[in-house]
């Protein structure tokens, strides 16, 4: 076999066509393609031109030279090089060089370093591979203080705006410096002959090595007059990106990212490909519904009145119907409470637990068995939504959600990407349908979401909040603002659900763990319209339950926005709150969580007190006020279940 053939037991990309947008390597990449199987396509995309009279650079350079830049960042070693070139005819060469010795420099990679070193400096710090700007802020979280210091940053051809999110979030006062920007190559003919047979749908894969690769791409389109075609057509291939700023610019152009190597390079990315690309492309190709419009796969009608879940006691409730006894179910049921899931989240992240459909069936099924509910709700988080609408999402250890570009500034919604494609989280509706097909044909399903506040709630602060200093701040300041974001959220939440329930749910959840910091007068104007947005845009006839916690006075804006079940948490009886709202709504409720860290004998008082309250009346749903806490006792969560059966039995 020769060198150029690939092996039986590794990755190959089996003759896909792969279309490769290459600035310099366009050989290089072509090899790399076949040597994995694949049909190569590359055509250069795109050329350096430097800025001419680039009175930016200039203003810089004198700034620099008089004290007014503390640290500078320099991205990439052609950056460094047309800098230098554009400022020393204007002011003292040496004199530029020496201030930068007087300063911190950051050099994000290896080439900064080379052409810092041409010139006889040497970088303060150097940010390790894979030398992403993820790295970059953790090069900073070292050590380097930034609070209340003026950052120069060297950029190469576009604005990497999570980076400057980032910076800006740890205090930086950020200073933007343009060297050079692209162009389409000298020789278009290869570019032009990609576009239009990806606009026909001739290419399975497309290769982005470079991020202004993207605007390129759609201006070659555009000159052709095939945008709205291309657009179209990139649904369907597998999307590569390289990296990071590539995957932002492809999201920031409203397309899709399918596949990125973990190390930023031409080989990784193309080994990633060969390894992942067939069977993503089998997955679109399966796809033969839009979850996005939320038509329903063959048999999950959630409508079915002869499916085995129809005349469950939860969905009974929910429709306002007799039961023969009080359904229940727990928020946060399938957690850290549970040997089993320790056990199972012993291996893994949370995030990566959280995509995996098989884990997050096995974990929710086996909690379902275990305490005897009548109803599940997928295993999944409120946040993953997020990362394909361009955040950056983690989940760190001990300190829970972190978004590492959050919104701070009016500008910054402008990157905020609304959801139109839901192949991103195709690991959330396999959830729904592999959930649905390993429970008990009679449990009914609840998907979920964050609703709009909390998501944007955490958007904004970039993690929990005591006070939502920076959301409010945000939402009282520009409305105009606040209101773009919000809407982009309310129609992704839309689309989201819908694909759920597409999928197989039955039942919906909207999750509103934060707004209880909200007076009544702010909720119905920051929020009750995009809520009721929300709901009026699911598919009709689905119960939606729309839950709140945190302040009782929202409970009239609650029914007002709509769900057919509305959630109350333990700070209100909940003979009230039916009152409130309405007894033309079920309600889910209300025991407060921490009631479990007593004794059965407690438990079962403080169950039937609610069960009193509820008097019989069809449509409750008996539940906590929030999620399961982790110090419960699991054999506590089972003798509530129990104690709701035996006491409202009708």
């Amino acid at each position: 076999m020769s060198n150029d053939s690939p092996s039986n037991d590794r990755p190959s990309l089996a003759g896909l066509r792969v279309a490769s947008l290459e600035s310099r390597r366009a050989d290089d990449i072509a090899k790399l393609i076949e040597k994995f199987g694949g049909r190569a396509f590359v055509s250069p995309s795109m050329r350096e031109v430097p800025i001419e009279q680039n009175r930016e650079a200039i203003d810089f350079a004198h700034r620099l030279i008089t004290g007014g830049i503390d640290v500078m960042i320099f991205l990439t070693g052609v950056g460094f090089r047309h800098l230098l070139a554009a400022v020393e005819r204007h002011v003292e060469r040496q004199r530029y060089l020496d201030a930068l010795t007087d300063i911190t420099t950051i050099c994000r990679g290896p080439k900064p370093v080379v052409a810092m070193a041409e010139v006889g400096l040497k970088p303060t710090h150097r940010v390790p591979e894979p030398n992403t700007w993820r790295e970059l802020l953790a090069t900073i979280d070292g050590g380097i203080p930034i609070a209340n210091q003026n950052v120069g940053l060297q950029e190469y051809g576009i604005t990497n705006r999570s980076l400057i999110a980032g910076l800006e979030a740890r205090g930086a006062k950020v200073v933007n410096v343009r060297v050079y920007q692209w162009d389409l190559p000298l020789d278009t003919q290869p570019l032009e002959a990609n576009v239009r047979a990806l606009a026909a749908g001739e290419r399975d894969v497309v290769m982005f090595t470079s991020a202004h690769q993207v605007a390129n791409l759609l201006r070659m389109a555009q000159q052709l007059g095939l945008e709205p075609q291309l657009r179209d057509a990139l649904k369907k291939p597998v999307v590569a990106s390289i990296g990071p700023t590539t995957s932002e610019m492809l999201q920031d152009h409203e397309l899709p990212v399918d596949l990125a190597p973990e190390h930023p390079k031409m080989g990784p990315l193309v080994a990633v490909a060969a390894d992942q690309a067939s069977a993503i492309l089998d997955r679109k190709r399966r796809l033969s519904v839009s979850l996005s419009r939320g038509e329903k796969a063959p048999g999950l009608d959630p409508l079915d009145k002869n499916a085995p879940w129809y005349n469950s006691p939860f969905l009974k409730a929910c429709r306002r119907e007799p039961t023969e006894f009080t359904p229940v179910w727990l928020m946060r049921q399938a957690g850290r409470y549970m040997e089993e899931y320790r056990q199972v989240r012993g291996h893994t992240n949370f995030l990566d637990l959280c995509k995996n459909p098989e884990l997050c069936s096995e974990i929710m099924c086996t909690a379902v068995k275990r305490l005897g509910v009548d109803a599940a709700i997928i295993f999944s988080d409120l946040l993953p939504i997020l990362e394909p609408m361009g955040l950056e999402l983690d989940f760190a250890k001990g300190e829970g959600p972190i978004i590492y570009n959050p919104v701070r500034a009016p500008a910054d919604v402008d990157r905020i990407l609304e959801l139109e494609e839901l192949n991103a989280l195709d690991f959330v509706f396999e959830t729904v349908r592999r959930t649905r097909a390993d429970l008990p044909a009679n449990i009914p399903l609840i998907g979920f979401a964050g609703a709009p506040f909390t998501l944007a709630s955490y958007t904004i602060e970039g993690g929990s909040s005591r006070n939502y200093l920076h959301t409010k701040t945000l939402m009282y300041r520009d409305e105009g603002a606040w209101r773009t974001l919000m809407q982009r959220l309310a129609r992704s939440i839309t689309r989201y659900l819908n694909g759920q329930i597409a999928a197989g749910a039955q039942c919906v959840q909207l999750f509103d763990s934060w707004v209880g910091c909200l007076g009544p007068d702010d909720y119905r104007r920051y929020v009750l319209p995009f809520v009721k947005q929300i709901i009026d845009g699911l598919t009709p006839g689905v119960p939606v339950i729309n839950f709140a916690t945190g302040n009782p006075a929202l409970l009239p804006l609650l029914a007002e926005a709509g769900g057919s079940v509305i959630g109350i948490d333990w700070r209100v009886r909940l003979d009230d709150a039916w009152r409130t709202v309405g007894y033309d709504r079920a309600v889910q409720g209300n025991l407060d969580p921490l009631v479990l860290l007593s004794d059965p004998a407690e438990i079962r008082r403080r169950a039937k007190e609610i069960l009193d309250q509820a008097a019989g009346r069809p449509g409750h749903i008996f539940n906590l006020g929030h999620g399961v806490v982790q110090q419960t006792p699991v054999e506590n969560a089972i003798a509530l279940v129990d104690a709701v059966h035996e006491l409202s039995r009708r």
